[in-house]
């Protein structure tokens, strides 16, 4: 069975997302979904030294409180990797000299229209920061973590941002492609 939309209309809009209630008939018959509407894709930017080590922020969210995830940001309506240049720099004061998109993701898909961009971010270095940004973003921290640390935490829950885990698989895979089963 396909999904029908009977109506739609706007119920709630800002500049970082719309939210939008469908009249539908889907599998279950008709009904009412919410749909939230992302104004301009995200990315995410699993930036690792040549330590094989990766670049980790520590901020408070609004709404899941404070936590450990990769730099990640709104693209505000510019190409997904200037918006990644963009928001490393502003988020941990690094610079990379090679940059490639490693995938392509949708956050909450059940509920979101949310386009996600991942790249990894190589031959990175400091530029001069003064932290002033990293406050307006509420990161109190930003840490170089090894591979498999990093790991440890997505599995001990320090990690538990879903994007970031998944931007975390994607660099996984581009990184160790000899894990992939064959």
């Amino acid at each position: 069975m396909t999904w029908t939309t009977r109506g739609s209309r706007t119920v709630y809009e800002n500049r970082w997302i719309s939210v939008r209630e469908d009249q539908v008939t889907g599998p279950a018959g008709d009904g009412v979904y919410g749909v939230v509407t992302m104004q301009h894709p995200a990315v995410f930017i699993v930036a690792v030294d040549d330590a094989e080590r990766v670049c980790l922020v520590r901020l408070d969210r609004y709404t899941t409180g404070t936590g450990w995830e990769v730099p990640a940001g709104g693209t505000d309506g510019e190409e997904p990797e200037i918006a990644a240049r963009r928001e490393l720099r502003e988020e941990t004061g690094l610079v990379a000299t090679e940059w490639a998109m490693i995938g392509r993701m949708n956050a909450l898909n059940g509920i979101a229209e949310a386009p996600e961009y991942v790249f990894l971010a190589r031959g990175v270095r400091a530029v001069a920061d003064d932290g002033a940004e990293q406050a307006l973003e509420g990161i109190d921290a930003v840490r170089w973590a090894p591979l498999p640390e990093v790991l440890a935490m997505v599995r001990d829950g320090e990690i538990s941002d879903g994007e970031s885990v998944a931007a975390l698989l994607y660099a996984l895979i581009h990184l160790r492609p000899e894990l992939l089963a064959r």
